[in-house]
């Protein structure tokens, strides 16, 4: 069983958060059934952006990389608290380890921005959120930022905005079991209309 671990960050976004649950989630049940999801954070209660709040099942101090395959990291708000979490050592640790192994990363929007100022992205391709102010953000972290919705760089997915929140999650389960099954994942989600 491969497992993937989503990482969320206070101010996370549901949206970014939930295809991740959602795709690796009907692979499980509808697709080859060899992935599962498990959500991890700073603290046993999570407050996303809008507020909402959420129950992780692990804390990353629980955490124990080996026990999984993949990590993803939706973006979030800055208002709602975001970089708090995301820019603290904890979670760049837990990143960097993920890297240190050479597990997959698959982030949405400016879930980039952890990973670039983890370092593991410094001299590589990556994007984020397309913005001017996010863009040289990740810049500033020593990344070739390229002007695309994806981009994948050693074992690395980024995105630019919501809207390839599917995309990224479909390939990271193309990268995890093979293009045929997220294909069929796709397919039967309805994405190949």
């Amino acid at each position: 069983m491969k497992k993937v671990l989503l990482l969320l960050a206070s101010g996370f976004e549901v949206f970014e958060a939930s295809v991740f649950i959602d795709v690796i989630g009907w692979n499980l049940v509808e697709g080859d059934g060899s992935t599962e999801l498990f959500t991890c954070g700073l603290r046993s209660e999570i407050k996303s952006s809008f507020k909402q709040r959420f129950i992780p099942d692990f804390l990353i101090d629980d955490i124990d990389i080996n026990d999984f395959d993949a990590l993803a990291i939706p973006g979030g708000f800055e208002i709602y608290g975001f970089y708090n979490d995301a820019y603290s050592s904890i979670f760049l640790d837990l990143i960097r380890a993920f890297k240190s192994q050479n597990k997959l990363i698959a982030s949405i929007c400016v879930g980039a921005l952890p990973v670039g100022k983890s370092g593991i992205l410094k001299n590589k391709k990556a994007t984020t959120y397309n913005s001017l102010v996010r863009r040289q953000a990740l810049q500033e972290f020593g990344v070739h930022v390229l002007d695309q919705p994806i981009v994948s760089d050693d074992q690395i997915i980024t995105s630019w905005n919501p809207s390839t929140a599917v995309d990224v999650a479909l390939l990271l389960l193309e990268q995890l079991t093979s293009k045929d099954n997220a294909e069929k994942v796709r397919h039967l989600m309805g994405f190949d209309v």
